[in-house]
């Protein structure tokens, strides 16, 4: 850990990630108290009100309103509550899911395997965002129902690296002589083979989580993901885009916090796969 501190500071980008993220969950965290009005409050007089550093600006409404009035800095704070949740629970649902198949897999071989890696090979036969926005459009927007498709559209990658981890740390000596002793095949994957597989599988969690917040926000674009009720960085571009020409502001901002969020989840996922990957040096 003081080892991975120490590589954090001496790489600029990925201290500027680290923190641009944790401003992000702080904002998300304490939205509710951060925030300077109620996201969902509408005032059509103020409608369409630009930034405050604009001409026609309002101290009231630093980031300016949308088309309804609504502040766009509280919906903004909010939205990062959305996609934050959205991305580390379906990171945890089906990072958790397709690791324990791969790992399975891998350590078991046989017919095991190959039902398992049939099964990824369909999964990933499907672009992962047209059969999300496929079984939303059955099932209707809901909070939990992205959460849950977009959990069956990410497990598939863990899978594999998972299985591909387990082959090459059951080939090792260590494994040989557990098994040599009598230790159960549970045992030998918790204590021996986990520990040593964990490292990429956090990698790929870090682009699967940059993956599923641009998901997420292409899902409530197109008016298919969390409700419209909720703020939310997707919705507020789809909502935003008609008034492009006379209000930037309502569709860009939202946007720039999206390209934000996920370009420093990618460059924290470039960090640590250097950091894991022992053939590339400091």
């Amino acid at each position: 850990m003081n080892d991975l501190r120490r590589r954090l500071v001496r790489s600029p980008v990925a201290l500027v990630s680290v923190s641009i993220l944790g401003l992000m969950l702080l904002l998300a965290l304490f939205a509710p108290w951060v925030s300077p009005v109620d996201p969902g409050a509408i005032d059509i007089r103020t409608r369409l009100t630009p930034p405050s550093w604009m001409d026609g600006g309002s101290s009231d409404h630093v980031l300016g309103t949308d088309n309804v009035g609504r502040d766009v800095l509280s919906r903004i704070i909010h939205g990062a509550r959305v996609s934050l949740f959205v991305g580390v629970a379906t990171v945890l649902l089906g990072g958790i899911f397709g690791s324990v198949l791969g790992l399975i897999a891998g350590y078991f071989r046989g017919w095991v395997e190959t039902v398992i890696m049939r099964l990824v090979d369909i999964q990933l036969a499907f672009p992962s965002i047209l059969l999300a926005v496929a079984i939303m459009a059955l099932v209707g927007p809901s909070m939990m129902n992205v959460v849950i498709v977009l959990s069956i559209a990410t497990w598939a990658p863990f899978c594999r690296v998972a299985r591909g981890q387990t082959l090459q740390v059951c080939n090792q000596e260590y494994i040989t002589a557990a098994e040599a002793l009598g230790l159960r095949d549970w045992t030998i994957m918790w204590r021996h083979v986990v520990p040593n597989i964990i490292n990429p599988l956090i990698v790929v969690a870090s682009f699967a989580l940059a993956t599923n917040i641009i998901n997420e926000a292409s899902l409530s674009f197109l008016g298919v993901g969390v409700p419209p009720s909720t703020p939310t960085w997707g919705g507020m571009l789809g909502e935003g885009r008609n008034y492009l020409r006379i209000a930037w502001w309502v569709s860009t901002l939202p946007g720039i916090a999206l390209m934000l969020s996920v370009y420093s989840v990618n460059m924290l996922g470039d960090w640590l796969r250097d950091v894991y990957d022992p053939r590339i040096g400091d």
